[in-house]
């Protein structure tokens, strides 16, 4: 009687830890859910604001087209993160997020009324549709595998992933310029040139956490320079 008590005993403490192990399981994967609708749903909301102001500014001065395409840019940015696949593995360390997050969302800092012209709203305008023909180029190459914080989403190396490994960046690099030299100011510079670092920081991160997958190191060999070729 004692060995038959001791053994449903176990088998009853067996299944008890069994269902805590199911439902950590499955608790895991529900939370991981809800952070990622309330990032996508805060950057969709940030987005939003930013638009609203911009477009204002906009209607105010139709012929500021440099405000206009910066709106787009940021458009394609926010919206392919929202639809972007949950990835395998990600940074969420606080550097991590810190630069992925500021750089991503620091248009929210810039100064949307007229600022100094240094070169003429048309030249602007087509630096702008340089970077944002090359952004697009980017994220058509990368496909899905596109979001906000360092992640493993998978290796990419056609398309514009030939000529360079990070070629995004340099796409919104060469479209912030175009909206720089149109509308610049304090203000403005300071934000760019915090941006530039937390971008430069952020491929640093990526790159860390990438560099654990095999298939990337190879990619490495044989694409040498990140953002710019022959510099960085």
């Amino acid at each position: 009687m004692t060995t038959t008590t001791s053994g449903a005993s176990q088998l009853r403490a067996a299944a008890i830890d069994r269902g805590v192990a199911v439902g950590r399981e499955t608790s895991q994967p529900l939370n991981k859910i809800v952070l990622e609708i309330s990032v996508r749903t805060g950057a969709a909301l940030l987005f939003a604001f930013f638009a609203y102001s911009a477009m204002m500014h906009w209607r105010a001065d139709p012929a500021r087209v440099t405000l206009l395409l910066l709106v787009v840019s940021e458009c394609i940015v926010v919206g392919l993160s929202l639809f972007a696949r949950i990835p395998v593995k990600r940074d969420w360390m606080p550097l991590a997020l810190l630069s992925s997050v500021a750089g991503s969302y620091y248009f929210i800092a810039v100064q949307l009324g007229p600022g100094v012209k240094l070169v003429p709203e048309a030249v602007g305008v087509g630096i702008q549709i340089v970077g944002i023909s090359w952004q697009i180029f980017a994220k058509v190459s990368l496909r899905r595998s596109f979001g906000i914080l360092p992640a493993n989403r998978g290796v990419v190396s056609s398309g514009a992933y030939r000529v360079m490994r990070h070629p995004m960046y340099f796409g919104y690099f060469v479209t912030d310029i175009g909206f720089l030299l149109v509308n610049f100011g304090l203000q403005n510079m300071v934000v760019y040139l915090v941006q530039f670092a937390l971008q430069a920081l952020r491929i640093v991160r990526e790159e860390r956490l990438l560099s654990a997958d095999e298939q990337y190191r190879d990619y490495k060999k044989r694409v040498r320079y990140r953002v710019i070729p022959g510099l960085f």
